[in-house]
Protein backbone atom coordinates (compact mmCIF):
# COMPACT_ATOMS: atom_id res chain seq x y z
CA UNK A 1 0.00 0.00 0.00
CA UNK A 2 1.15 3.69 -0.72
CA UNK A 3 2.17 5.29 2.01
CA UNK A 4 0.59 8.95 2.06
CA UNK A 5 2.35 12.59 2.28
CA UNK A 6 2.57 12.65 6.29
CA UNK A 7 3.80 9.59 6.28
CA UNK A 8 6.51 9.40 4.06
CA UNK A 9 7.18 13.32 5.56
CA UNK A 10 7.76 11.52 9.00
CA UNK A 11 10.20 8.91 7.30
CA UNK A 12 12.15 11.75 5.73
CA UNK A 13 12.32 13.53 9.12
CA UNK A 14 12.96 10.08 11.06
CA UNK A 15 16.01 9.43 8.49
CA UNK A 16 17.33 12.39 8.07
CA UNK A 17 17.89 12.69 11.77
CA UNK A 18 19.09 9.71 11.75
CA UNK A 19 22.26 10.48 9.53
CA UNK A 20 22.94 13.60 11.21
CA UNK A 21 23.72 12.06 14.62
CA UNK A 22 25.41 8.48 13.03
CA UNK A 23 27.94 11.04 10.91
CA UNK A 24 26.59 10.05 7.44
CA UNK A 25 26.13 13.85 7.49
CA UNK A 26 28.66 16.36 9.14
CA UNK A 27 28.43 19.74 10.18
CA UNK A 28 28.85 22.22 7.53
CA UNK A 29 27.93 19.63 5.14
CA UNK A 30 24.99 20.60 2.43
CA UNK A 31 21.99 18.51 2.93
CA UNK A 32 20.34 17.70 -0.48
CA UNK A 33 16.68 17.05 -0.79
CA UNK A 34 17.91 14.39 -3.73
CA UNK A 35 19.53 12.37 -0.85
CA UNK A 36 16.23 12.46 1.50
CA UNK A 37 14.25 10.88 -1.86
CA UNK A 38 16.80 8.57 -2.59
CA UNK A 39 17.84 6.92 0.92
CA UNK A 40 14.20 7.03 2.11
CA UNK A 41 12.27 6.47 -1.07
CA UNK A 42 9.72 9.56 -0.84
CA UNK A 43 8.53 11.64 -3.32
CA UNK A 44 9.94 15.71 -3.28
CA UNK A 45 7.19 17.58 -1.83
CA UNK A 46 7.43 15.33 1.79
CA UNK A 47 11.17 15.50 1.40
CA UNK A 48 10.85 19.08 1.20
CA UNK A 49 8.13 19.21 4.03
CA UNK A 50 11.04 16.88 6.26
CA UNK A 51 13.70 19.28 5.26
CA UNK A 52 11.71 22.43 6.53
CA UNK A 53 10.81 20.43 10.10
CA UNK A 54 13.91 19.60 10.88
CA UNK A 55 15.92 22.87 10.06
CA UNK A 56 12.78 24.32 12.58
CA UNK A 57 13.81 21.51 15.55
CA UNK A 58 17.85 23.50 14.79
CA UNK A 59 19.39 20.23 13.14
CA UNK A 60 20.06 21.40 9.86
CA UNK A 61 20.57 25.47 8.82
CA UNK A 62 19.36 27.60 6.36
CA UNK A 63 21.71 28.89 3.46
CA UNK A 64 21.72 32.18 2.41
CA UNK A 65 22.00 31.39 -1.50
CA UNK A 66 19.15 28.26 -0.71
CA UNK A 67 19.35 24.81 0.87
CA UNK A 68 20.67 23.69 4.12
CA UNK A 69 23.78 22.56 5.88
CA UNK A 70 23.89 20.40 8.88
CA UNK A 71 24.43 22.58 12.57
CA UNK A 72 26.58 22.34 15.02
CA UNK A 73 25.80 21.63 18.53
CA UNK A 74 27.27 19.88 21.55
CA UNK A 75 25.73 17.58 24.21
CA UNK A 76 25.00 20.47 26.64
CA UNK A 77 23.34 22.20 23.80
CA UNK A 78 20.79 18.37 23.55
CA UNK A 79 20.75 17.69 27.76
CA UNK A 80 19.90 21.35 28.25
CA UNK A 81 17.06 21.82 25.70
CA UNK A 82 15.14 18.34 27.11
CA UNK A 83 15.73 19.30 30.50
CA UNK A 84 13.80 22.80 29.55
CA UNK A 85 11.31 20.99 28.11
CA UNK A 86 10.99 18.47 30.66
CA UNK A 87 10.45 21.36 32.82
CA UNK A 88 7.78 23.31 31.23
CA UNK A 89 5.64 20.13 30.65
CA UNK A 90 6.00 19.32 34.32
CA UNK A 91 4.41 22.86 34.92
CA UNK A 92 1.78 21.60 31.99
CA UNK A 93 1.02 18.12 34.15
CA UNK A 94 1.06 20.14 37.20
CA UNK A 95 -1.34 22.91 35.91
CA UNK A 96 -3.63 20.08 34.23
CA UNK A 97 -3.54 18.26 37.97
CA UNK A 98 -4.54 21.12 39.79
CA UNK A 99 -6.90 22.81 37.45
CA UNK A 100 -8.89 19.67 36.37
CA UNK A 101 -8.93 18.32 33.04
CA UNK A 102 -12.58 18.11 31.10
CA UNK A 103 -13.83 14.44 30.72
CA UNK A 104 -13.69 14.90 27.12
CA UNK A 105 -9.66 16.26 27.32
CA UNK A 106 -8.98 12.70 30.23
CA UNK A 107 -10.91 10.02 27.76
CA UNK A 108 -9.01 11.67 25.22
CA UNK A 109 -5.37 11.02 26.73
CA UNK A 110 -6.57 7.80 27.86
CA UNK A 111 -7.01 6.38 24.69
CA UNK A 112 -4.12 7.17 23.12
CA UNK A 113 -2.17 5.40 25.83
CA UNK A 114 -4.32 2.67 25.19
CA UNK A 115 -3.11 3.03 21.29
CA UNK A 116 0.07 3.11 22.50
CA UNK A 117 0.21 0.12 24.75
CA UNK A 118 -0.56 -1.58 21.33
CA UNK A 119 2.31 0.14 19.12
CA UNK A 120 4.49 -0.84 21.69
CA UNK A 121 4.16 -4.16 21.86
CA UNK A 122 4.03 -4.48 18.22
CA UNK A 123 7.57 -3.10 18.43
CA UNK A 124 8.68 -6.89 19.10
CA UNK A 125 8.40 -7.74 16.18
CA UNK A 126 8.56 -4.03 13.75
CA UNK A 127 11.17 -1.69 15.01
CA UNK A 128 9.46 1.05 12.88
CA UNK A 129 8.58 3.98 15.36
CA UNK A 130 6.19 6.09 12.60
CA UNK A 131 2.87 5.08 14.66
CA UNK A 132 4.59 5.11 18.11
CA UNK A 133 5.62 9.11 16.80
CA UNK A 134 2.30 10.41 15.80
CA UNK A 135 0.76 9.20 19.16
CA UNK A 136 3.14 10.17 21.38
CA UNK A 137 2.97 13.80 19.60
CA UNK A 138 -0.88 13.52 20.24
CA UNK A 139 -0.50 12.52 23.62
CA UNK A 140 1.55 15.53 24.39
CA UNK A 141 -0.64 17.66 22.80
CA UNK A 142 -3.12 16.92 24.53
CA UNK A 143 -1.15 16.93 27.73
CA UNK A 144 -0.35 20.80 26.84
CA UNK A 145 -4.22 21.12 26.15
CA UNK A 146 -4.91 19.95 29.67
CA UNK A 147 -3.01 22.56 31.39
CA UNK A 148 -4.92 25.67 29.95
CA UNK A 149 -2.64 27.73 29.38
CA UNK A 150 -1.80 29.62 26.37
CA UNK A 151 1.48 31.47 28.03
CA UNK A 152 2.86 27.54 28.77
CA UNK A 153 1.78 26.49 25.19
CA UNK A 154 3.76 29.51 23.38
CA UNK A 155 6.67 29.05 25.08
CA UNK A 156 6.49 25.39 24.53
CA UNK A 157 6.43 26.61 20.58
CA UNK A 158 9.14 28.46 20.93
CA UNK A 159 11.52 25.59 22.74
CA UNK A 160 11.23 23.17 19.72
CA UNK A 161 13.68 25.47 17.36
CA UNK A 162 16.63 23.89 20.04
CA UNK A 163 18.32 20.35 18.96
CA UNK A 164 15.90 17.30 19.92
CA UNK A 165 13.95 19.03 22.22
CA UNK A 166 10.55 18.15 20.57
CA UNK A 167 8.74 15.44 22.32
CA UNK A 168 9.16 13.70 19.01
CA UNK A 169 13.27 14.05 18.81
CA UNK A 170 13.08 9.54 17.53
CA UNK A 171 15.29 8.86 14.49
CA UNK A 172 15.26 5.67 12.12
CA UNK A 173 18.18 3.78 14.07
CA UNK A 174 16.98 -0.09 13.38
CA UNK A 175 20.72 -1.06 12.95
CA UNK A 176 21.28 -0.11 16.54
CA UNK A 177 19.93 -2.12 19.81
CA UNK A 178 16.29 -2.81 19.14
CA UNK A 179 16.07 -4.64 22.42
CA UNK A 180 17.25 -1.51 24.73
CA UNK A 181 15.45 0.87 22.38
CA UNK A 182 12.19 -1.01 23.25
CA UNK A 183 12.80 -1.27 26.97
CA UNK A 184 13.25 2.65 26.94
CA UNK A 185 9.95 2.97 25.40
CA UNK A 186 7.82 0.53 27.39
CA UNK A 187 9.09 2.67 30.35
CA UNK A 188 8.26 5.55 28.64
CA UNK A 189 4.86 4.74 28.05
CA UNK A 190 4.36 2.97 31.99
CA UNK A 191 4.82 7.18 32.77
CA UNK A 192 2.59 8.35 29.49
CA UNK A 193 -0.48 5.80 31.84
CA UNK A 194 1.35 7.35 35.43
CA UNK A 195 0.62 11.16 34.46
CA UNK A 196 -2.64 10.37 33.07
CA UNK A 197 -3.23 8.80 36.79
CA UNK A 198 -1.90 11.53 38.44
CA UNK A 199 -3.58 14.12 36.78
CA UNK A 200 -7.27 12.50 36.97
CA UNK A 201 -6.11 12.32 40.66
CA UNK A 202 -5.72 15.81 40.70
CA UNK A 203 -1.90 15.17 41.86
CA UNK A 204 0.04 18.35 41.48
CA UNK A 205 3.21 16.99 42.19
CA UNK A 206 3.05 13.70 41.48
CA UNK A 207 1.80 14.88 38.21
CA UNK A 208 5.04 17.37 37.84
CA UNK A 209 7.38 15.16 38.63
CA UNK A 210 6.49 12.54 36.09
CA UNK A 211 6.61 14.66 33.33
CA UNK A 212 9.70 15.84 34.10
CA UNK A 213 11.26 12.27 34.87
CA UNK A 214 9.66 11.44 31.17
CA UNK A 215 11.76 13.50 29.66
CA UNK A 216 14.62 11.67 30.80
CA UNK A 217 13.57 8.78 28.59
CA UNK A 218 14.31 11.43 25.66
CA UNK A 219 17.82 11.89 26.99
CA UNK A 220 18.19 7.98 27.54
CA UNK A 221 17.00 7.16 23.97
CA UNK A 222 19.27 9.61 22.13
CA UNK A 223 22.15 8.27 24.65
CA UNK A 224 21.81 4.95 23.37
CA UNK A 225 21.36 6.03 19.64
CA UNK A 226 24.40 8.22 20.04
CA UNK A 227 26.30 5.36 21.24
CA UNK A 228 26.00 3.10 18.43
CA UNK A 229 26.96 6.07 16.26
CA UNK A 230 29.90 7.44 18.05
CA UNK A 231 32.63 5.84 15.72
CA UNK A 232 31.73 7.18 12.77
CA UNK A 233 29.80 10.47 14.06
CA UNK A 234 31.32 13.68 14.18
CA UNK A 235 33.29 15.16 16.89
CA UNK A 236 30.87 17.09 18.50
CA UNK A 237 28.34 14.07 18.62
CA UNK A 238 30.98 11.77 19.93
CA UNK A 239 30.64 13.62 22.88
CA UNK A 240 27.18 12.62 23.50
CA UNK A 241 28.13 9.05 23.66
CA UNK A 242 30.99 9.31 26.64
Amino acid sequence: MKEDAPNQSLKAVLGLRSLVIEGELQPGERVLETTLVERFGVSRTPARAALARVCEEGLIEPMAGGGYVVARFSEADVFDAIAIRGNLEGMAAKLAAEKGVLTTTLSAMRRCVDELDRVVDRLEEDADLTDYVQLNDQFHDLMLDAAQSPMLKRSLERLLVLPFAAPNAFVSAAKGDKAAVRDILKISQEQHRSIVDAIANREGARAEYLAKEHSRSAWKYLRLVFEFGAEKASPALRLIAR
